[in-house]
């Protein structure tokens, strides 16, 4: 009998359902270590193709008997050779992912985030990449947040709930993935906002000429100071008093790190400005959905969606409470000392317009890991 594949939205059904999942990843030992597929339950062997390929007999007292075994490669032909030298070996609960760990990077899942009666907001979860991304129902209109370069998502969502998509919002330029934002809004004819002083050379509406924005029921108000990320021109979204949709400003277990210009402490101050001038002054009740997350397992909330309570995010980040800048500044510096995105000038490039990239070439600068929301200051 042939081994059968596993797809990313299986691997992923067994992480939200809480199930116990062993994988053998047959990638090299800086790929597994650099980034691999994550859960509260899922247990892992890393072991290269090359070790394996003349003599998988030494690991079989390695693997468990008793439990799903799904073997994890980079592209997949390698993780389904081994995958059938196992299932020769007597394992029959045993699978490869399909389409690699390409396929797992690529992975998106919806989900309800919000609801009253003047607007329903989904969370769209890039699971692979710690990305996230949003669209706003309201009457008639549709508003996407931080979208993603696969734009259907949101048109199929539109044309499904009968509305029409007509702005188009992006904090910042992203480091870790190409946005759909300008793509998305040739395709719909929708308004796409951005920062001048993002520096993309595209056709865009220049957020630093609104303080507020009215659609349908809501009203946008967009917190237009210049916020570090890794851009020197991040903004968050403040909706109806109700959603703050942050950016990569706050996360729910930490801030944005502001290293990725060069600038760490000069940004840190900005971000000093923001939390303690900005964000000080929104209600504790207002729930923050952010653009990336570092730990899907300890930042997903009970209801099945990222994010929290403004209030809750205080208490879980110590910094934001009662510091002086100085002490402020020097501890975001610290903590910012962590590896970059892989591919960031690339992917920024892209995302300026002023790089042009094939669809395979897009792909492969966004292999790897999720480094936006890995600056956690507790």
């Amino acid at each position: 009998m042939p081994v059968m594949p596993i797809t990313a939205k299986e691997i992923n059904d067994y992480i939200v359902s809480m199930k116990d999942l062993f994988i053998l990843d047959v990638r090299n030992e800086e790929d597994f270590k650099d980034w691999k597929i994550e859960g509260p339950e899922i247990t892992h062997l890393n072991i290269p193709y090359y070790v394996l390929i003349d003599d998988v007999g030494q690991i079989l007292d390695k693997l468990p008997k008793q439990q799903k075994i799904v073997v994890v490669c980079a592209k997949e032909g390698a993780s389904k050779y081994i995958a059938e030298l196992l299932e020769q070996n007597g394992f029959a609960d045993i699978a490869f992912l399909e389409g690699g760990m390409k396929s797992w990077s690529e992975y998106i899942y919806q989900t309800e985030v919000y609801q009253d009666e003047n607007m329903k907001i989904y969370q769209f979860i890039r699971v692979g990449k710690g990305c996230l991304s949003y669209i706003i129902i309201s009457g008639e209109q549709a508003i996407v947040i931080e979208p993603l370069r696969f734009v259907n998502l949101y048109t199929e969502l539109a044309e499904k709930k009968g509305v029409k998509i007509t702005h188009i919002f992006d904090s910042h330029l992203h480091a870790d993935h190409i946005s759909g934002g300008y793509e998305l809004s040739k395709k719909s004819n929708a308004k796409f906002y951005l920062m001048r002083s993002e520096g993309a050379i595209f056709d865009f509406e220049k957020l630093e000429d609104y303080e507020k924005i009215d659609v349908e029921n809501i009203s946008i108000e967009v917190l237009a100071v210049k916020t570090p990320g890794h851009t020197p021109g991040s903004v968050s979204f403040l909706i109806n008093d109700k959603i703050l949709f942050s950016g990569d400003t706050i996360f729910v277990h930490g801030l944005g790190r502001p290293d990725l210009g060069g600038k760490v402490r000069e940004w840190a101050k900005d971000l000093y400005n923001t939390v303690y001038e900005k964000v000080s002054q929104i209600a504790d009740d207002v729930v923050v959905l952010p653009a990336h997350y570092a730990d899907f397992s300890s930042e997903v909330n009970e209801h099945g969606f990222i994010g929290n309570s403004l209030g809750n995010i205080r208490l879980l980040n110590e910094i934001m409470n009662d510091h002086s800048e100085d002490a402020f500044v020097e501890h975001v510096a610290k903590s910012a000392a962590t590896t970059r995105p892989p591919n960031f000038e690339n992917i920024l490039a892209v995302n300026k317009g002023i790089k042009q990239a094939t669809v395979e070439e897009i792909s492969e600068y966004e292999i790897g890991p999720n480094r936006c929301a890995v600056h956690h200051v507790g």
